[in-house]
């Protein structure tokens, strides 16, 4: 009697907790955070609405995996290990069988209590059992997801209070954001789900949208049929070699994560993201057998781009000067650029990994256009693509020799372009790790949809070399350090000469327990670029240097509250005609009880710049799924509040209510975007419900 009240209590404990516990959400680890701010960093401003990764990580958190028959590619996937220690988790396996624990995981060579305490949310050690792969099984035992996301801006923008009888472009819809997300997924082995957006301003069943939302997406994705690797139909992203030829999947830079300098990723992905831009429509599909892997895809979709129509006193046909990522489809220009070009694009990969670590590929894309790209004559522009069809063709390698990784891509285009980049990676002990990287991309190499490890946001005329470093002196302390020196060989966009530059980043991080974690970090950076002041017939590039201070500390007050703030400062041309400085400091509480089915963060900043050179950026929680990273310039203040509620334990909603206060300013944004006043709030709301799962 007393075991069978045993097992009831903690059967009921165990349905309690089922129903209580907020749904996971990894974007709050701090390296994905850092890495994150570094993106929208470098890709000016611009912050990805690729939320794959985000997915993927609840995915292994809700169903972790299992280290005894989990594959390379979803071990890369995690972004937490290096390709040393993966190597090391196979071989181990290969001698000493399945692990019978995690904590068995710190015997694998290469791994230490650090390496498992990242792994541990997202990994399970369970005997190797055979999963039901049978197409009923995985039509039948799968989970469905249906997610619901609005957001506002509440003060009203110019664009909506203008004339429609007498403007030319206003924004003729509502100001709301609407997202809608169906996902059938069975184990990561069958996948299928249709995307649905409509983007503040866009109309909604009328005027230019009567097929209600602006953006529609479907995605069908298979995985371990018989030869069958992998199966994409509808939305799918393509990744090749180390992002020279193709690499549409999000992709990290620069940071205290020296081993983030290598891309790794399965060749195909399944693509469900509100980005209307970053993918591949039509089908893919990768074939295995023994050793060699063979994929092949094939793409058409209509894409935005600037038309510029025929002109018969110029003699020149329809063409387009330039491609449009934005998505947005409100104004009249921008609907008259709204899918005016076809692409079509198709290529593949030959892949083959040796016994002893060696891994070569052969890949290749090529893309064909309706209308002609035609660049403006400037002359940053002389190596810029043109024309209606171009390709990439690319030779990629990986190799693991004991504690030392190398791997690289050499590129070309079909005009004879190349590129190259080549990496190091090394474990010279269990406490000292070393990564060394050098490119080499002509500035006549072009690729479209690429994300390679360079400077420059796009992978184009740049020569460089990235050194890091990361010791870890005991258990509590760790150093990571990096430099990169880098040309460009060719003028850029508001650079009228070839010019180079250098970044320098020391990070100490002091994590004692798993109470507390302070980490201080100096960045300093010097780049070229045109600064006319006095209007010179000729634009003078002169070098405008820029350090970064930063300090931030994450105190478990409890299980239930976490606080956390950051102080950051910034000089920008110190000493210089062009001085500005920066200041920003938030604190976050946290709040997540294990047995409560509310949860949620609050934040309140305050930052100070002397200008747009000197902005600072700053990761904040958002809703599941979501973040924000916003740009700070100016003086003002910022706060928000998010909040999590599991009704029940398939429903799930979030709240998150934020606002910006500038005292002092007339006006917030500029054009269409502009606000009357010197506040800007926004509203989410988002629903998550859960059926289908046994």
């Amino acid at each position: 009697m007393r075991g069978f009240l045993l097992i009831a209590l903690v059967w009921l404990c165990s349905c309690v907790q089922a129903q209580v516990t907020p749904p996971p959400t990894p974007e709050t680890n701090p390296e994905n955070e850092e890495q994150l701010e570094m993106i929208t960093e470098n890709n000016e401003d611009a912050e990805t609405e690729d939320d794959a990764f985000l997915q993927q990580m609840v995915q292994f958190l809700e169903n972790p995996i299992n280290l005894n028959r989990i594959s390379t590619e979803d071990l890369n996937a995690l972004h937490i290990l290096t390709p040393m220690q993966v190597h090391s988790l196979v071989q181990y396996r290969q001698l000493f069988g399945n692990l019978l624990s995690v904590y068995e995981a710190q015997a694998i060579p290469g791994w230490d209590v650090a390496t498992l305490e990242k792994l541990k949310p997202y990994i399970t050690v369970s005997q190797v059992t055979r999963v039901g792969t049978s197409i009923i099984s995985r039509l039948r035992n799968g989970e469905s997801t249906l997610l619901l996301r609005a957001t506002q801006v509440l003060e009203k923008s110019k664009g909506y209070l203008l004339d429609s009888t007498t403007a030319n472009n206003y924004y003729p819809g509502s100001p709301q954001r609407l997202f809608i997300r169906y996902k059938y997924n069975y184990k990561n082995l069958l996948q299928y789900g249709f995307v649905a957006e409509k983007d503040p301003g866009e109309e909604f069943f009328k005027g230019s949208q009567k097929q209600g939302f602006d953006y529609y997406s479907f995605h069908f994705y298979a995985r371990d049929i018989g030869i069958i690797k992998t199966l994409a139909l509808g939305d799918y992203t393509v990744n090749l070699g180390q992002g020279l030829t193709q690499w549409m999947s999000l992709a990290f830079k620069k940071g205290p994560d020296i081993s983030s300098i290598k891309r790794q990723s399965a060749t195909i992905r399944p693509y469900n993201s509100a980005g209307e831009i970053n993918f591949h429509r039509g089908a893919a599909i990768t074939l295995a057998k023994n050793k060699w892997e063979v994929t092949v895809f094939g793409s058409y979709k209509k894409i935005d781009a600037n038309f510029v129509p025929a002109d018969t006193t110029l003699q020149i046909d329809d063409l387009v000067s330039s491609f449009q990522t934005s998505g947005y489809h409100r104004t009249n220009s921008e609907l008259a650029d709204k899918k005016i070009q076809r692409q079509i694009a198709f290529g593949g990969n030959i892949s083959y990994r040796f016994k002893n670590g060696l891994h070569l590929g052969i890949n290749g894309i090529h893309y064909d256009f309706k209308l002609p790209l035609v660049k403006a004559a400037d002359p940053y522009n002389l190596y810029a693509l043109t024309g209606t069809s171009f390709g990439n063709y690319s030779f990629d390698y990986g190799y693991t020799y004991r504690n030392m990784h190398l791997f690289g891509e050499f590129a070309t285009t079909d005009k004879q372009y190349k590129a190259m980049v080549q990496g190091l990676m090394i474990s010279l002990s269990h406490t000292v790790d070393m990564s060394l990287l050098y490119r080499n991309i002509s500035p006549g190499y072009q690729a479209l949809y690429t994300s390679a490890f360079t400077e420059s946001t796009y992978p184009n005329n740049e020569k460089g070399l990235f050194a890091g470093i990361s010791i870890k002196p005991d258990m509590a302390w760790r150093i990571d350090a990096y430099m990169d020196f880098y040309k460009f060989p060719w003028l850029k966009y508001r650079v009228n000469a070839p010019t180079t530059g250098s970044e320098y980043m020391v990070q100490v991080t002091y994590k004692p327990n798993r109470v507390l974690e302070i980490y201080t970090r100096l960045r300093s950076e010097t780049k070229s670029i045109n600064y006319n002041p006095d209007g010179l017939t000729l634009n003078p590039v002169v070098p405008q240097p820029r350090q970064n201070w930063r300090a931030q500390l994450s105190y478990k007050i409890n299980p239930t509250f976490t606080f956390r703030t950051r102080t950051e400062m910034l000089w920008y041309d110190k000493k210089g005609p062009a001085a500005e400085n920066g200041f920003l400091m938030y604190a976050d509480l946290l709040y997540k009880p294990l047995m409560n089915p509310l949860a949620g963060s609050i934040r309140l900043q305050y930052f100070e710049t002397d200008g747009y050179n000197s902005r600072l950026y700053a990761y904040e929680n958002d809703v599941l799924y979501s973040y924000s990273i916003p740009v700070f310039y100016d003086k003002g203040y910022r706060w928000y509040i998010n909040a999590n509620y599991d009704v029940s334990r398939r429903m799930t909603v979030w709240f998150r209510f934020s606002q910006s206060i500038l005292p002092g300013k007339q006006s917030i944004g500029t054009g269409l975007d502009e606000i009357k006043g010197n506040k800007k709030s926004e509203v989410k709301l988002q629903l998550r419900y859960l059926f289908g799962k046994n």
